[in-house]
């Protein structure tokens, strides 16, 4: 019977597990260091505030594993033997595969700061980064101040956290307005105040210099670089993105750039051996798509895909159209197609922006100002649905079309106030002035 194994039990290895299993009767194992059960990342945050048990964040019960005959070996491999089909373990164990998933996601990034593996100094990304926090940042009581460096999405949930408990936080973010290497100037400003509304200690333009040590290893402060002002803290996050795990593949035959390198069938340059999630890398990216994509659907898309193709039916990537969502403490964010920030905006896009008053609701949608199409949107405050802005988007819809059927798209429950006739509006006060 051919073995499948799986090294890495996110959303993108346990996916191909499922559709494996779905479409073949073969053997399949998933290898994980982290966590003895698949676990949704994405709530690691809730767990630290209150919102679940960790437990809770298990989509699965124990028992779908063996009732769905997939094996869980827990345990870290150190090397691939890919001629002889060979995984060697740490422990000194081996496991012979027939085809080979590598889907060991992502790690947080480090840049060789001083002091940057003390205690207390730490990413989130992990089920163990997660219990470290609760170590290190139980209350306002063992850490009186904690420091986050980094100006993304990872960055505002681990603010977010911290502030659920009361815990002082200083941000450094290196760009002078916040994420504005993402969003649009009047985006990026909107976050900016409301970060600061929630008593964040908002630091742009600040880079880290060094991390400074106690007598026991543990943090002490930080010293900003532009300054040199040193800032006492208990605990240091590490949010300045991440990159691919990939770290004990380097000495096998397996071609590696930034990534796993894969084709559109997300397959190496060793035969059987396939690679998704975050730790592939698309050898020429798709469209606007950068070739390594640390989202949660295209890994759980990509799982889709290699399952496929293993159970015979070959069938490449095919991400479709940008989108994705996050939140900015309590703004909801939606973004589908392409709004580039204001520092990577083609010459050829244009933007139209609509701010409500109360600085918390906001839409940008971009738009090709030689053809008038419409090739995106942002939405701050405002569910919208992401199968009609899909189906504008294969359309090649215009721009005065998105946005005179803007209150097709709107997901918000009927009795939320809606807001598509005052962007309307704002849109015929532009198209007069200009």
């Amino acid at each position: 019977m051919e073995h499948v194994v799986i090294i890495g039990n996110g959303i993108s290895g346990v996916t191909a597990a499922r559709h494996i299993r779905k479409r073949s009767n073969k053997k399949i194992t998933i290898i994980s260091a982290e966590s003895e059960y698949f676990f949704s990342r994405t709530a690691l945050m809730y767990v630290y505030m209150g919102h679940m048990k960790f437990e809770h964040t298990k989509p699965y019960e124990d028992w779908f594993w063996s009732k769905n005959r997939i094996d869980i070996k827990n345990g870290f491999v150190e090397t691939i033997e890919t001629a002889t089909k060979t995984l060697h373990f740490s422990d000194g164990e081996t496991l012979q595969y027939d085809k080979l998933i590598i889907a060991t996601g992502s790690k947080s990034n480090k840049f060789g700061w001083q002091g940057q593996n003390l205690k207390g100094v730490q990413g989130l990304y992990s089920k163990q980064d997660l219990e470290n926090l609760e170590v290190h940042a139980p209350n306002n009581t063992i850490c009186k101040r904690a420091v986050i460096v980094g100006g993304g999405l990872i960055g505002i949930e681990l603010a977010e956290m911290l502030n659920s408990r009361n815990i002082p936080v200083t941000f450094l973010v290196r760009e002078s307005s916040f994420w504005n290497s993402v969003l649009p100037d009047g985006e990026s400003q909107m976050i900016n105040r409301h970060i600061k509304n929630h008593h964040i200690d908002l630091r742009l333009s600040s880079n880290l210099k060094e991390i400074v040590s106690d007598e026991q290893g543990k943090v002490k402060s930080v010293i900003i670089e532009e300054t040199g002002e040193e800032i006492s803290c208990d605990f240091v996050g590490l949010a300045a993105g991440v990159s691919p795990n990939i770290d004990f593949i380097k000495e096998s035959d397996i071609e590696t750039n930034k990534g796993i390198l894969v084709n559109r069938f997300l397959e190496t340059n060793i035969p059987d051996v396939y690679a998704i999630g975050d730790c592939a890398e698309q050898r020429e990216a798709i469209g606007n798509r950068k070739s390594i994509e640390a989202v949660w659907y295209t890994g759980r898309m990509m799982g889709e895909v290699v399952a496929q193709t293993i159970c015979g039916h070959k069938i490449p990537y095919n991400p479709g159209h940008w989108f994705n969502s996050a939140k900015f403490f309590d703004i909801e964010y939606q973004t589908y197609g392409w709004v580039h920030g204001s520092k990577t905006k083609p010459d050829d896009e244009a933007h139209f922006h609509w701010k409500h008053e109360d600085n918390t609701k906001c839409i940008t949608i971009a738009f090709n100002k030689n053809t008038n199409d419409f090739l995106g949107i942002n939405t701050f405050g405002i569910r919208m649905r992401h199968e009609v802005f899909d189906k504008w988007l294969t359309e090649k819809r215009a721009l005065d079309y998105v946005i005179n059927h803007l209150p097709e798209a709107n997901f918000d429950p009927e009795f939320y106030k809606h807001y598509e006739q005052g962007i309307q509006k704002a849109y015929k006060t532009q198209l007069q002035t200009v």
